[in-house]
């Protein structure tokens, strides 16, 4: 039997629904779905992983905080344990039947990980396993039939790659993230996370807000004019000083301008804007960011695309076709469908000629569509995103646009001003790839010594900004310049800053707490904090990659400048204690008390759960509730009414709530429960079942197997005949009815 093994569930399915005759037939094995085609002699399975099937970690001895000291996570023994349990099982009785074994997981350094963990799970039961590998961009028939007609060998080099980085990764992060959050008294769920690649990104925002922080606007102002031409057009002229910054000039000039303005000068020219290259993974992200994508949902969604043969492989950071694909046929895909004018056009050409990036790879090609996809296929995002890859595909093989300029200069009163429009005439590549196009400015037409009148003359104040945070798209690029992360880490890294409440919004504007983090390893650990340190292990993760050093020489480099950290963070541990929890008191600061001007803070009661209270306790009592559970990071946003600040509740894999100003909030709360209490006859309805008193989580299931799972359902019911089936006596049955209707 011929075993094949696929990095995700569907992934074994496409594959084998491609390589099949005929409908591949469904079997479970130990809980797991395969796909078995062809008879008992040559019959072939097919399974899908679940990504990663083992996880590193420390040996349980090492599990309590308390008691181990972080910096013995730095020599620790690092064990494999089993995170998909119904999956190694099957691998294993498969792979006592298996006289063949093929790889078929995404070629990159993750994926060649995940086949060679579960090779090494199947040669524990089969140690003279047969095995081979298979690499392929896209999930289409011809590349999976060529892929199957090509094996190559499993690349143990890089697999030992990617086992470095999660090595380096667990133990870096697991002892610093101990080591941070014990000096901050941080634990359980609150604990604040630290990593190697997670804390430079952090430091890069921090930096940043710092810049933002100190910035002192500078006052200056600009002069402009509206002018009419002799047929009514309006448009509008700025003074050649682009900014004043004495109010004492610009009104002077102001002061002595006259009502008629004469062109002075007019040049036309011509500009070329030059097709945009090849996709590749950061500049898909920083695309689809602009167009308003997280790069979470860009990681989620271009794999989805891919599993199911829509797109290539979406990790790669090649920006050049290679020879090796007929891009004509690629092209003619789109023949039919929403695109075929954009296709047909493309074909007509005689030569298809693609633009080329500055990095060239052998292992993908840059990301382009493989298959012709119908709307009714994808949901609305995965559309939007499809069709961005589609349309960028289109532009690399189109001309150049063509804009005509014009730049205009006026005399008013013997100062001079400007000027200048601009059309696009030949719409080249832009018509194929439409998105973040600059609009047209068109001025009337004017010729030299023309004479305008000038209808209005404004000065407008304004001040200097403070450099921009940065946004998703803008991070991931800078994170790639930087050496920080790979082209498969990047999106997740930003992912986790979210999760662990460090930032918040987009652009990222980092909360107090991670000023106090980054200040905290910028000053005992800075090693940790900049990019250079990542930089270099991934540059030494690329060298085990193509065999020139050994794994294990880079995880003891990795352990010894760990170790070393660890000899300036013992030292200095008061300090950092004392910084870590200044800032975290100020993220916990809501605004000033109406009341008595106390600071309003996230406390906690005796008994565990959240609250707004006063600084000022017990002289003052004011409260305001919170929710009961997630992340609760304290904006910049003040309200206007309280003065408060917004908050934002964040809670895994769910949207971030935004909750607002709290006072707001509560008032709001209390308005709706008055109606409910008028709509009810001065009784709230519950929400849920279990919201009733009496009603636990017993005696729901007990009215659930009966039918009734909702209040409505229990207010509705018949009390004589529930009791017949819940064994609930009739006066407990009527008793919450009267209570609730």
């Amino acid at each position: 039997m011929h075993l094949i093994i696929a990095e995700k569930y569907l992934a074994a399915k496409r594959i084998a629904k491609i390589l099949a005759p005929k409908k591949p037939k469904e079997v479970r094995v130990n809980g797991v779905d395969t796909f078995e085609i062809g008879s008992d002699e040559d019959k072939q399975i097919f399974v899908g992983l679940s990504g990663h099937i083992v996880k590193l970690d420390f040996p349980k001895a090492y599990n309590n905080w308390q008691k181990v000291e972080a910096r013995e996570l730095v020599d620790a023994e690092v064990i494999t344990a089993s995170t998909q349990v119904k999956i190694v099982s099957a691998l294993k009785k498969l792979g006592k039947q298996a006289t063949k074994v093929t790889i078929a997981t995404d070629y990159d350094r993750e994926g060649e990980l995940i086949g060679a963990e579960a090779l090494e799970i199947l040669k524990t039961v089969n140690p003279d396993l047969e095995f081979d590998r298979i690499h392929y961009s896209a999930i289409t028939p011809k590349a999976i039939n060529d892929a199957f007609a090509n094996p190559t060998e499993v690349d143990f080099n890089l697999a030992d790659a990617g086992h470095s980085r999660q090595v380096i990764d667990l133990v870096w992060g697991a002892s610093l993230t101990r080591f941070i959050s014990i000096s901050a008294g941080r634990l359980g769920k609150m604990f604040l996370s630290v990593g190697r690649v997670q804390s430079p990104t952090l430091a890069l925002i921090v930096e940043r807000e710092k810049e933002r922080d100190v910035f002192i606007p500078e006052p200056y102002w600009e002069l402009s004019a509206m002018l009419k031409t002799k047929d009514d057009e309006e448009f509008q002229v700025d003074h050649a000083t682009k900014r004043f910054k004495d109010k004492d000039e610009v009104d002077s000039i102001l002061d002595k301008l006259g009502n008629t303005a004469t062109v002075s000068s007019i040049k036309t020219s011509t500009k070329t804007d030059k097709p945009p290259t090849p996709f590749n993974t950061t500049e898909l992200m920083v695309a689809a960011s602009s167009i308003g994508f997280s790069v979470a949902n860009v990681k989620r969604i271009t794999e989805s695309l891919y599993t199911n043969g829509f797109i290539s492989y979406p990790r790669t950071d090649n920006t050049v076709y290679p020879e090796s694909i007929d891009l004509r046929a690629q092209i003619e895909i789109f023949k039919t469908g929403p695109f075929k004018q954009y296709a047909e056009k493309l074909l007509s050409k005689d030569e298809l000629v693609p633009t080329r990036g500055k990095k060239e790879t052998t292992d993908h090609p840059p990301i382009f569509p493989v298959s012709l996809a119908k709307k009714s296929e994808l949901d609305e995002q995965e559309w939007k995103l499809y069709e961005l890859v589609v349309r960028r595909f289109f532009a690399t093989f189109a001309e150049p646009a063509q804009w005509e300029t014009i730049r205009a200069r006026f005399d008013i009163s013997e100062e001079e001003f400007k000027a200048s429009g601009a059309r696009l005439v030949v719409p080249g590549w832009r018509w194929y790839y439409h998105y973040n196009a600059p609009k047209d400015r068109l001025l009337p037409e004017l010729k030299e010594d023309d004479k305008l009148d000038i209808i209005k003359k404004e000065v407008q104040a304004k001040e200097t900004q403070p450099p921009g945070r940065y946004g998703q798209g803008r991070l991931i690029k800078i994170m790639e310049e930087l050496g920080l992360g790979t082209k498969a880490t990047r999106a997740d890294i930003i992912s986790k800053l979210y999760s662990r409440a460090y930032v918040h919004g987009n652009p990222l504007q980092p909360t107090k707490t991670s000023y106090a983090v980054v200040e905290a390893l910028e000053k005992f650990a800075p090693t940790i904090s900049r990019p250079e340190m990542t930089s270099k292990l991934e540059n030494d993760m690329d060298r085990i990659a193509e065999g020139q050093i050994p794994e294990e020489e880079v995880l003891n480099e990795s352990r010894e400048m760990l170790d070393s950290m660890f000899n300036d963070l013992e030292k200095n541990r008061e300090d950092i204690t004392e910084l870590l929890r200044a800032g975290l008191r100020e993220d916990k600061i809501i605004g000033t008390c109406s009341s008595c001007q106390s600071k309003l803070m996230i406390m906690r009661s005796k008994r565990g759960s959240r609250f707004i209270g006063c600084d000022g306790y017990p002289d003052c009592n004011f409260a305001l509730p919170l929710p009961r559970s997630g992340q609760i990071v304290v904006t910049d946003k003040t309200c206007e009414d309280h003065g408060l600040y917004h908050i934002r509740i964040i809670n895994p894999g769910k949207r971030p709530w935004d909750l607002g100003c709290p006072q707001c909030n509560f008032e709001e709360w209390k308005k709706t429960q008055e109606e409910e209490k008028k709509n009810n006859n001065g009784k709230i309805k519950p929400k849920n079942i279990t919201d009733i008193a009496g009603i636990g989580k017993v005696t729901a299931e007990k009215l659930s197997e009966a039918g009734i799972s909702s209040v409505d359902e229990l207010i509705a019911a018949d009390a004589f005949e529930l009791s017949k089936t819940t064994s609930l006596s009739v006066k407990k049955l009527k008793g919450w009815q009267d209570a609730i209707a």
